[in-house]
């Protein structure tokens, strides 16, 4: 898809003009209702739609696939992210009124480095081919991986800060208590960050992490910069949102990570097919309607999935409790 300079200008403004008005009503801290959390994820997604509905009529009906396959996509992979936001926000011990303020501002910091991300990702594709083997077997491993940690059932229940994290509060230093909405005080003549400054940092670098399979998996679905930078960023502006809406039924979606590792993998080998033809192999390529009907079927199951495994235990752990009790009668 070929894309002006303006079209990538106005298309930043209006990225723009969306988070101010996000931050505007957010900008009193509060505790999110669900219902305020769900109209807005309402309200992020329809907007998502409506700018690949865009792309269909003004631009191209290939450019619209890739971006709804690269939407979901994303999408799909920042639920699984927010578990470890949760984790974050109990580690910092995060007042509820100013949760909706961290990850405002964490999700910007996200947006900001995922660009550059993009960008160096987009510079290296197009001066070296090979890198699809690359990320096509990073993806087929992180799927592996996945599949290797949801076979232990072993859940994490602690954060660990990563190193520019450490070093950044070294060289700052951190107050001891929050400050309501303040960033930095000062302490003993100096100025030192807010444990508020301090998690929102940590939502924003451990995006990054993140981003390191997510970023090459929306590469495997479309090489054009504007469609995976459009993508990621309608995905990560109604995180916040979602945080709030699904926070407590993440631990539901008992096979989610099934499911991620099946479109990782699946991504992964649609990458390693694509070098291949690239390097003048004659093998099949895997379509951008094949792919998004895959990635939807495979959410959809693993949803499906999950609710009955939820069914199956509350019901299994219902007739240990009335076993139990009958015992417990019984003895009496």
């Amino acid at each position: 898809m070929d894309v002006s300079w303006t079209l990538w200008t106005l298309t930043i403004l209006g990225l723009v003009a969306l988070i101010s008005v996000d931050f505007f009503i957010g900008r009193k801290p509060h505790d999110v209702s669900t219902k305020e959390a769900g109209i807005w994820t309402i309200v992020w997604i329809a907007l998502a739609a409506l700018f690949g509905l865009g792309l269909l009529v003004f631009g191209e009906s290939q450019a619209s696939g890739e971006f709804f396959a690269g939407f979901i996509t994303e999408k799909s992979l920042s639920v699984d992210n927010l578990f470890v936001f949760v984790l974050i926000m109990a580690k910092f011990s995060v007042p509820s009124h100013l949760q909706q303020r961290v990850l405002l501002v964490g999700v910007l910091i996200a947006l900001v480095l995922r660009a550059i991300f993009i960008a160096a990702g987009a510079a290296v594709i197009a001066n070296f081919s090979w890198i699809f083997y690359i990320f096509g077997a990073f993806l087929i491993y992180t799927a592996w991986k996945l599949i290797q940690e949801a076979r232990a059932d072993e859940d994490e229940e602690d954060w660990e800060e990563n190193r520019l994290l450490k070093s950044i509060e070294h060289r700052f230093g951190v107050a001891d208590r929050y400050h309501g909405t303040k960033l930095f005080i000062q302490k003993n003549g100096k100025r030192v960050m807010t444990p508020l400054m301090v998690v929102m940092l940590a939502i924003g670098t451990t995006d990054v992490l993140f981003a390191l399979d997510s970023i090459p998996a929306i590469f495997g679905l479309t090489q054009d910069p504007y469609i995976v930078f459009t993508a990621n960023a309608f995905a990560l502006m109604g995180l916040r949102q979602l945080y709030f809406l699904i926070g407590g039924l993440l631990k539901k979606l008992v096979h989610l990570s099934y499911g991620l590792s099946v479109i990782l993998g699946f991504i992964g080998v649609k990458l390693v097919l694509h070098a291949l033809h690239e390097s003048g192999v004659h093998v099949p390529e895997i379509s951008i309607p094949f792919s998004l009907s895959f990635i939807c079927g495979v959410l959809v199951v693993t949803t499906i999935t999950s609710l009955v495994a939820n069914k199956k235990t509350a019901a299994r752990e219902a007739e240990e409790g009335k076993s139990d009790s009958e015992n417990v009668t019984a003895e009496k």
